[in-house]
């Protein structure tokens, strides 16, 4: 039995296998074991060249990196494998984001079978701080004509760190970047400096000092610059990039991924859960309204799936906690407006300090604190005082709404006779001698008789 290995694992099929073998035993029939062997072995290699897609998948990261990121490129990376894609190009354009989430991106990408090419575009684009991570990761690092890179010091919203937590912080992120660019061949003493001194690069400064490979106007021209290129892979092995007339794909993001990534802002998932209180608090004081509480209750749910891919400060949510106690307190002790202004600056600071975001995209913005907080404060006081005051007014329906009421006596009641009261004919009980035409104000309801008293003129 002769044996061959293919030099890249390619997708099983049972049906070429099948025919593969009854190939295999009609050549043996006609032409014997040795010639129906080579012919097998022709015709396997002839497979495995069909089966190598000339294809090339190009993934977006577009946006903040964040727990969603490393989701999106992990699938893509996995699709790019099963389809035996030639080639990945991870486009970037993003300002940075989260440190663990770079961390695991990176790890993705480092792993992955099929080759990676990270890819800084268009121009005016950039990948800065985490993005600069993700562009030394790449088995090619290319970047597009007036694009940068770089300023990748990692940065501490929630607390001031101390001198040896900050040095330790600096020291574990150069050193994984020396590890990346060390593997890539490139610059290791300069990508270090995008981190302890924060320095930047423009796409000719990068090329230059060996921090990229290419810079290509556009992603035509990148695969035309990458046809034939020999590359080393992470792990060492040397690859050769064939890309002659491939065809490219955009990975097709999931519904759950295209949603996720829309609501990783640190500013709609705010928005979303203060409209989602405020739902939730009027189908409360309304019963039987019944959208405001379920559209309350999908936007709180929406809020809090937002801010589950979100680094959350503790600070902040004990902030939003305490506004909230602080509004209530307002209604229930009347502060004439103390405890109100207190809970609004104690909202907008918290919705401030919510999110511990190492970069301004991935915190909430004071003019949206404060454009939310101010309106909610003032419906949310204004209902609860306008409920507060209704349960403290007299009832004016039923049994308990007859008490006090003024009417006339259409005729004697001594000690019972009828009355007119809000309309209506009664039957009436009174202790003193009331003649007709005389008021008389209702003191109590005993079933369906009235308990009244003379009014005096």
């Amino acid at each position: 039995m002769s044996l061959f290995i293919l030099a890249k694992p390619v997708p099983f099929h049972p049906q070429k296998f099948l025919f593969a073998l009854l190939l295999w035993r009609l050549a043996r029939s006609i032409v014997g074991d040795v010639l129906s062997t080579r012919l097998v072995i022709c015709f396997a290699i002839s497979l495995s060249a069909a089966c190598a897609s000339n294809r090339v998948l190009v993934v977006d990261v577009i946006s903040v990196v964040h727990p969603v990121t490393t989701e999106i490129v992990s699938a893509a990376l996995s699709q790019a494998d099963a389809q035996n894609a030639a080639l990945v190009v991870l486009r970037l354009n993003t300002p940075g984001g989260l440190m663990d989430a770079m961390r695991d991106t990176i790890q993705k990408i480092v792993a992955s079978r099929v080759p990676v090419v990270t890819y800084v575009s268009p121009s005016g684009g950039r990948a800065a701080s985490a993005g600069f991570f993700l562009l030394e990761a790449g088995d090619v690092a290319a970047m597009a004509p007036g694009t940068n890179t770089g300023a990748a010091h990692p940065v501490s919203m929630g607390s001031q760190m101390d001198p040896i937590m900050k040095q330790k912080v600096e020291n574990d992120a150069a050193a994984a970047l020396r590890s990346l660019t060390g593997k890539r061949n490139r610059n290791p003493e300069l990508a270090e400096k995008a981190v302890l001194e924060s320095r930047s690069f423009t796409d000719t400064e990068a090329r230059d000092a060996h921090l990229i490979e290419i810079i290509a106007a556009d992603l035509p021209d990148l695969l035309r610059q990458l046809d034939g290129r020999e590359i080393q892979r992470f792990n060492g092995t040397r690859q050769t990039l064939r890309l002659t007339g491939a065809a490219t794909d955009k990975y097709q993001e999931s519904l759950r991924q295209r949603i996720m990534s829309a609501l990783a802002d640190p500013n709609l998932a705010l928005i979303l859960l203060i409209v989602g209180a405020f739902g939730i608090y009027v189908e409360f004081t309304s019963p039987g309204v019944i959208f405001p509480g379920v559209a309350g209750a999908i936007s709180v749910l929406l809020g809090l799936a937002a801010l589950s891919v979100l680094p959350i400060n503790g600070l902040g949510a004990a902030l939003l906690f305490i506004s909230f106690v602080l509004l209530f307190m307002e209604v229930k002790f009347h502060a004439h407006g103390a405890l109100a202004l207190t809970g609004a600056a104690a909202m907008a600071f918290g919705a401030v300090l919510l999110v511990d975001g190492p970069i301004p995209e991935l915190r909430v913005r004071w003019i949206t604190a404060i454009g939310v907080t101010l309106p909610f404060v003032a419906i949310t006081t204004l209902l609860v005082t306008l409920a507060v005051r209704a349960r403290g007014n007299k009832a004016v329906t039923g049994a308990a709404g007859m008490i006090g009421q003024i009417g006339t006596a259409v005729e004697d009641v001594n000690p019972l006779g009828r009355v007119l009261v809000r309309g209506e004919y009664w039957n009436a009980q009174s202790p003193a001698a009331v003649t007709a035409g005389m008021k008389v104000r209702v003191r109590a309801v005993d079933h369906l008789t009235l308990l009244v008293e003379p009014v005096a003129n």
